[in-house]
């Protein structure tokens, strides 16, 4: 791990705080996904943004191309009809790149859906009337079949420099040039979807993207929820086994994943990597948001079929790069506005990171186990970790310091992924970038308590007395649970499986 040691001083770190650059400074990983994280959000799980990737495509034969995945509506029940989980028509859902280090969007893919109700009828009594089914009134098993009751489409703008005032351009299909892409419905049950991982990948359209010599890709569907973690006992006080001062592969297989039987609605675009870096930068920055209408009015029209009507400038609600942030590092009272903020103005959150909340609690809560947190004030290997990239691995030439998740493009592949990632060896894994079968909570957890410490990288190990700790959630990950091609997450549950 020598190749990636740099040591970050406090001298540096204050340098950044006093040129108002180190913004992002939330990015302190903890210890759930992010679902549910944020007061606001509760209310409004359409545009809530559980979960961030990118990472180069392992795909065969795709290793020029990066992934984006951008995951919504956490914790879905497969058996939630009649409605099931649609996107909202009246958000925007955005996945934004920063190609040259200063903490500010220089691409956007911009994803606005609609949704059409057909209102099927079927003949009662001699009068067509409407069915009660929102989804379908027959089976499925193509592209907006007759049978669809409602059809979900989405359309995506290309911004290239600031999202609101930057140039904008339409991404079309490759074949015909439609500026339209159809979004298949959840997954019902086999009666109504007899073969539902055929129909979705109807779904995966080849797009030609403005400025890009070569076409990608992109699917927006429902997909079981990627993301591991034993939640409950989590955010019960960390009520886990105490982390033991061996390693005990047991202990990684210890308990169950709350997320096992939960789907998620999955935004994917696979990208030729070329169209996303800038210059001489191989590093590039990624983040999801999700912004609504300033203005709502309830149900203004009766019979109109619209619930609300919506108007005024966009204000950003949900926003995403970096695991593991909101849930349990921003303090109660600033959840909603980290979510309302841009990386550039991060620096109002510099307190949560530089003297985290997390590795005293943990200390407190394993005292018995003799269990220290690391006390190299401030947190400069978290600094590196999360807010500038760790030199050598994923730092920008000239970086601003700012929370997202960042890859370095140059990075070769693995040939067998190490769900540790950059702390087990392998750089081509978080938080160089983020891949499905990165265990990001055991590396979290690994991380604030001080092994980025004991590998010498932003500060010395004798300031980390916990850091060689193999701290486990107990809930395993690797790579074995997702697909090797795009798009790479796996077949969401069904609401039905009788035959």
């Amino acid at each position: 791990m020598r190749h990636i040691a740099t040591r970050l001083s406090n001298k540096i770190l204050l340098s950044l705080v006093a040129a108002g650059s180190l913004s992002g400074i939330t990015s302190l990983p903890a210890q759930a996904s992010s679902h549910r994280e944020a007061p606001f959000l509760t209310r409004h799980p359409k545009v809530d943004a559980t979960d961030f990737y990118m990472f180069r495509s392992y795909e065969a034969n795709r290793g020029s191309y990066t992934t984006l995945i951008a995951n919504y509506v956490p914790l879905q029940d497969a058996y939630g009809g009649p409605n099931y989980f649609s996107m909202d028509p009246d958000a925007l859902y955005e996945i934004h790149i920063d190609n040259n280090g200063d903490g500010k969007e220089d691409m956007t893919f911009q994803f606005r859906f609609t949704n059409t109700n057909k209102d099927a009828k079927f003949s009662v009594g001699g009068k067509d009337v409407s069915i009660p089914l929102a989804i379908n009134g027959g089976a499925i098993d193509s592209v907006n079949p007759a049978g669809l009751n409602v059809r979900e489409t989405y359309s995506i703008t290309l911004v290239r420099g600031d999202r609101r005032t930057g140039t904008r351009s339409v991404v079309t299909n490759a074949t015909g040039g439609a500026t339209v892409f159809d979004k298949p419905v959840d997954n019902i049950g086999n009666k109504s979807i007899p073969d539902y991982a055929g129909y979705a990948a109807k779904h995966v359209f080849n797009i030609n993207i403005p400025g890009c010599a070569t076409p990608g890709k992109v699917f927006v569907g429902q997909r079981k929820d990627p993301f591991v973690v034993n939640l409950g006992e989590t955010f019960d006080l960390i009520n886990i086994k105490a982390p033991a001062t061996a390693f005990d592969p047991n202990a990684e297989k210890a308990a169950k994943d709350d997320l096992a039987d939960k789907n998620v609605t999955a935004i994917e675009m696979e990208v030729p990597t070329s169209c996303l870096t800038a210059g001489t930068e191989t590093v590039i920055g990624g983040w999801t948001t999700a912004s609504l209408r300033q203005g709502r009015v309830i149900n203004p029209t009766p019979n109109t079929g619209s619930a609300s009507k919506e108007g005024g400038a966009w204000t950003q609600v949900s926003r995403l790069g970096m695991p593991l942030v909101n849930e349990v590092v921003i303090g109660l009272k600033d959840k909603d506005q980290f979510n309302h903020s841009k990386p550039t103005g991060d620096g109002q959150f510099l307190t949560y990171v530089t003297n985290p909340t997390l590795p005293a609690l943990v200390e407190v809560l394993f005292s018995s186990a003799g269990v220290k947190a690391p006390t190299n004030f401030p947190r400069n290997d978290l600094v590196a970790a999360f807010l500038t990239g760790i030199k050598g691995v994923n730092q920008p030439a000239n970086v601003v310091a700012s929370e997202m998740l960042r890859l370095n493009t140059t990075t070769p592949v693995s040939a067998t992924q190490n769900r540790m990632g950059v702390i087990g060896g392998d750089s081509a894994g978080f938080p160089n970038g983020r891949r499905p079968g990165d265990d990001v909570v055991d590396i979290a957890l690994r991380v604030v308590m001080g092994r980025l410490c004991k590998l010498s990288i932003g500060c010395i190990p004798t300031d980390a007395p916990a850091g060689s700790i193999d701290f486990t959630d107990g809930a395993y990950l690797d790579s074995s649970f997702f697909d090797n091609s795009f798009p790479y997450l796996k077949t969401p549950i069904a609401g039905s499986f009788k035959h």
